[in-house]
């Protein structure tokens, strides 16, 4: 494809976008499609001669589309947003473009420099503390995920933490990414420690982590790390971070902090509250923006007070690799900050969006979206027929429908199939978790065309067919 070409086609594909954009709310929120549909629509073998890109954007409307769940529709509340931006996406494709292999400073200089920038930059604006940004002894990278991040600070942990049998503690509400982390890294599932939570909160058991390092203490383990959450999965719930800092100071033990959802709310001061604990006493730390800060996946951020240990445990120099600028010691090779030797120019479309919405557009973004949960939730708890979870600090609201009469069994089976009419119906998507022995659903706001109009309609929906499940029930 010669420059002319792809300016003429690129120019259709930033049109494709737009449009599509402009338009998402018009389609199904979920994919409509039956398993193997879109591949049964597709050829069984490769082109022999190459085709014009016309016809790859027609089958793009033709067979890819209709099998698209839209996460960007302002209806879609099935799981923490995958947010995607104008800035973001132009930032992507400038990456996309230059095609630059940042694995060293050298291969790259621009790539390493813009990066360390960037995620000082949202350090700051996070009010992280000091010694997560790049020029102390600790620093930031951008991650593939989350759980990409849980592998290596589990790594840097265990360096740290020298010969042993490891231990790694989370509670009932902490991701999998962590269970996952200790299975690669050679820890096993087998050694990671589950801590009880709070009844009510579902917040970590400080005390009962206590009791359970130095159980393993006595029993000649070595405690690695723990994992706090600021925003479980299931139910946002916010570990008491400070409280446990204190647990893994007195053992000396690796406090990583997964605020992979809602890490960025701390744009907004009055969301710092969430962070407590996190300066005096994170190893580590990391969040997502491509959740819920505007930025398209992949872009997670993971913060180290320290980056030695991470760098001991990651950093391999094979002969081929060796260059000037890395020998001095004065410059930043992210090949040593993560599993994969290769890494994309991600930076750019997190700069992109920081530049684009500036620190105040950022923080409109989370405030207009965390009104739109509580007004959600307004509407729920004046209704009878619901149970809300009061605990909603984010944009995330848990739910639970009431079904008179019906057993536990019963009534989560009411429930999945109230959750099924409403995402079959295509006007909404939801998803479900289990909380406190009873299965609810989870409504999460996020996407940036979300507005009041559509938590009003949604609730409508839910009402209605609510009633009709109901009805239903009544006459079997």
């Amino acid at each position: 494809m010669t420059p002319e070409q792809f300016r003429a086609h690129g120019r259709k594909v930033v049109d494709w976008i737009a449009d599509y954009l402009a338009s998402v709310e018009e389609h199904p929120v979920r994919a409509q499609v039956s398993p193997g549909e879109v591949r049964a629509a597709l050829p069984a073998h490769p082109p022999e001669h190459g085709e014009p890109f016309d016809a790859v954007l027609a089958d793009l409307d033709r067979v890819v589309l209709p099998g698209i769940t839209h996460w960007q529709h302002p209806s879609f509340f099935a799981y923490f947003p995958a947010n995607a931006s104008g800035p973001a996406v132009l930032g992507d494709l400038l990456s996309s473009g230059l095609g630059v292999q940042g694995m060293l400073w050298a291969t790259s200089p621009a790539c390493t420099e813009l990066e360390t920038v960037v995620v000082d930059w949202l350090a700051e604006l996070l009010d992280l503390p000091s010694r997560f940004r790049t020029d102390e002894r600790g620093g930031g990278v951008i991650q593939d995920s989350a759980s990409g991040a849980a592998v290596v600070a589990l790594l840097a942990a265990r360096q740290r933490a020298g010969e042993g049998r490891h231990r790694l503690y989370v509670s009932s509400q902490t991701h999998s990414s962590l269970e996952k982390a200790a299975r690669v890294t050679g820890i096993g599932a087998e050694n990671v420690r589950v801590v009880d939570v709070d009844p009510g909160t579902l917040a970590m058991d400080a005390e009962h982590l206590d009791r359970l390092i130095a159980e393993d203490l006595a029993s000649g383990f070595v405690p690695t790390l723990v994992c706090a959450t600021i925003g479980t999965t299931s139910t946002t719930a916010v570990d008491p971070v400070r409280r446990i800092g204190e647990v893994c100071r007195d053992h000396g033990v690796w406090l990583h902090v997964d605020a992979a959802y809602a890490g960025v709310a701390a744009v907004c001061p009055e969301f710092r509250w969430c962070n407590d604990g996190v300066a005096e006493y994170a190893d580590s730390y990391v969040t997502d923006p491509h959740k819920w800060l505007l930025t398209n996946f992949d872009c997670s951020v993971l913060w180290l007070g320290d980056r030695a240990p991470m760098v001991e445990a990651l950093s391999i120099l094979p002969e081929y690799l060796r260059n000037a600028a890395s020998s001095t010691g004065e410059v930043i090779d992210y090949r040593d900050w993560q599993v994969p030797l290769g890494r994309r120019f991600r930076a750019l479309k997190l700069w992109s969006v920081i530049r684009w919405y500036g620190a105040e557009g950022l923080r409109a973004h989370i405030r207009r979206c965390a009104g739109l949960a509580d007004r959600f939730a307004d509407l729920v708890a004046a209704d009878p027929r619901f149970d809300l979870d009061p605990h909603h600090p984010f944009g995330l609201v848990c739910f639970r429908p009431r079904w008179p009469g019906a057993s536990q069994a019963e009534s989560d089976a009411a429930t999945t199939e109230l959750m099924d009419r409403l995402n079959d119906s295509g006007e909404l998507y939801l998803s479900h978790t289990r909380a406190r022995g009873h299965m609810v659903l989870r409504f999460a706001v996020g996407a940036p065309s979300t507005e009041a109009r559509h938590i009003d309609a949604a609730w409508r929906r839910i009402a209605v067919e609510y009633d009709a499940v109901m009805a239903e029930r009544k006459d079997r």
